[in-house]
């Protein structure tokens, strides 16, 4: 945890809140800090800077916000991906935060299975908890817009073509002969398949919506392992 963001429960008023649980031990056996020391925190969406620790009881370490500090800006890039496995999600949830994705869209695909809609890591709560894990891995504070896109046709036919305003949307797709583009700092838009990739349809849809299709190699990489290379490379 390089940096604690506070969770909106945590507050007793406008400048103190209260660590408990597995965040308070973090600070004082992980970090090391005791009354009076200060570490790296931020409000959810907003400033970050330090807070320094006030008391430290048995359940609850009470500290004080300082933030005074803006969140550095995000890469301009939005991710549309197909819903991978439960497990996988939670993890590519994290690393979309980490890596400073604004806007996620979990879409549906031919090759999604429908018991995958129905996992609770779908939850609001859930993945709004993941998605901190990766800010604070990362040391940021705003939360990426999480949004689910279960009819594929509806969504590429009418809302992506809005989505793609002024934006390069780019197709990861193996087989296709145009190699990742390099990194750059216009708007864009990765839309990634499930494992092995989008069915020969949607890829013609996604492409006629206004996408252009590229590959990663000749490897055919997990869903996770495609979102980490493709967001690595396109990230200027």
């Amino acid at each position: 945890m390089n940096l604690c963001l506070i969770r909106p429960a945590e507050y007793l008023n406008e400048t103190r809140f209260a660590l408990r649980g597995a965040r308070k031990q973090h600070v004082e056996e992980i970090l090391g800090m005791t009354v009076g020391d200060s570490f790296n925190a931020a409000e959810i969406n907003g400033r970050q800077g330090r807070a320094t620790i006030e008391s430290i009881s048995t359940d609850a370490m009470v500290c004080r916000a300082h933030f005074d500090a803006v969140p550095h800006a995000k890469p301009n890039l939005e991710l549309i991906v197909a819903l991978p496995r439960p497990k996988m999600l939670k993890r590519m949830l994290r690393t979309c935060a980490e890596l400073g994705v604004r806007k996620l869209v979990l879409l549906n695909s031919w090759k999604v299975e429908k018991s995958y809609w129905q996992t609770p890591f779908l939850a609001e709560d859930v993945v709004r908890e993941q998605l901190l894990l990766g800010l604070e891995q990362a040391v940021d504070t705003v939360l990426p817009e999480v949004v689910m896109a279960k009819r594929f046709k509806p969504f590429v036919e009418d809302d992506l073509p809005d989505l793609l305003g002024g934006r390069e949307g780019w197709v990861a797709h193996p087989g296709v002969s145009t190699p990742c583009p390099a990194a750059a700092n216009q708007p864009r838009t990765i839309i990634i398949g499930p494992e092995g990739g989008f069915t020969p349809y949607e890829v013609d849809q996604l492409i006629a919506a206004g996408c252009q299709s590229f590959h990663l190699g000749r490897r055919i990489l997990r869903v996770e392992t495609a979102v980490t290379t493709c967001l690595a490379k396109l990230t200027p």
